[in-house]
């Protein structure tokens, strides 16, 4: 047994909950062996002690039925992390931004990148200076909610990002042409995602929001862990199929160390605009009392309203277009509480 074949076992023990393997998480730090005894450094950087002990479990178990007759001796030693009075542990891509903001879902089609366009411009609207990052590369809908269809301009050095409505714009859909699809993998990803911070005239901003793509697989992850995050907020339609799903997006962002700061829940429900009459179309209170389950705020409710989505499909969305209207008001608390809540 030498420390190549040591690794080599360890690829083929995934991350609890993920497809990736610890060695691709950078969870084993370095193997040393010295005579029957395999000593394994790891670098699990989490709080949750069920989850080191759950990882360092899945270790011994594979290291004893490959390597019988070693003794598995493992010691957790994490990198020093932010707010440690230690260097950060993330590259600052973004030295001048103050607070970083997800967007994210458990599935798609739950209203995420409306929620993240109405914030972006409700946090402009407090006077606060904001950038909205279109990270969702699969699918780039800012452009079409924000009605731009022109580039960015480039100095030969970094592109100048768009302002909408008091908002910094920057998405992979202004680079696009037309129905062109993204068929990229996670590394490639992780790059594009990069270089829409680093080579982007950002300027100062006390917020970015960005919009994630929808889902927990590697690509999620992989972002969650290259971005130095302030906290996430989870949007979710009431039904179970999307609470399922918004539920796993909350433990994905609480395993890298990301703050909730909470769920909304979109289309929350069906208000007349004739009698007034509130209709429940996708079930009602499931994401209430899952949030009381895993403390979590509720951050809204937000009805399903044919204003927004028109908004949404004009390119003028509602906080901007009709600000007086009570769903705009919504989106104005969640931004004056999320602004509180990080300063």
């Amino acid at each position: 047994m030498n420390k190549e074949k040591v690794l080599e076992l360890l690829k083929s023990v995934n991350y609890p909950g993920y497809s990736r393997d610890i060695i691709s998480f950078g969870i084993i730090k370095d193997v040393l062996i010295e005579e029957k005894v395999i000593n394994i450094e790891l670098d699990i950087r989490t709080a949750d002690e069920k989850m080191v002990k759950e990882i360092e479990s899945v270790i011994i178990d594979k290291m004893q039925s490959s390597a019988p007759g070693y003794d598995i001796q493992l010691v957790n030693k994490p990198a020093p992390t932010a707010g440690q009075g230690s260097p950060k542990s993330k590259p600052d891509y973004l030295p001048n931004v103050k607070y970083k903001i997800a967007v994210a879902s458990g599935k798609g089609g739950v209203g995420k990148s409306t929620v993240s366009v109405n914030l972006a411009v409700a946090l402009a609207q407090l006077g606060l200076k904001v950038g909205l990052l279109d990270a969702d590369i699969y699918g780039p809908s800012i452009p079409l909610m924000l009605g731009v269809d022109s580039k960015p301009e480039y100095d030969g050095k970094k592109l100048t990002p768009i302002t909408k409505y008091g908002v910094n714009l920057m998405s992979l859909g202004f680079l696009m042409e037309g129905d062109d699809a993204v068929i990229w993998r996670g590394p490639l990803v992780t790059r594009a995602i990069q270089q829409l911070m680093q080579d982007v005239n950002w300027g100062e901003l006390d917020f970015m929001i960005f919009d994630m793509p929808p889902g927990t697989g590697d690509a999620q992850l992989t972002l969650s862990q290259a971005i130095t995050l302030d906290g996430a907020l989870i949007v979710s339609t009431p039904q179970d199929v999307a609470l399922i799903d918004a539920v796993k997006g909350v433990n994905m962002f609480r395993k890298v160390n990301v703050p909730i700061l909470g769920i909304v829940e979109n289309m929350s429900y069906f208000s007349c605009p004739h009698c007034g009459e509130r209709t429940d179309i996708f079930s009602s209170g499931g994401v209430e009392r899952e949030c009381n389950r895993i403390n979590v705020n509720l951050l809204a409710e937000i009805p399903l309203d044919v204003q927004i989505r028109e908004g949404g499909d004009s390119g003028k969305p509602i906080v901007a277009n009709i600000p007086e209207n009570p769903r705009s008001k919504i989106f104005l608390e969640i931004a004056e509480n999320i602004s509180k809540s990080l300063s």
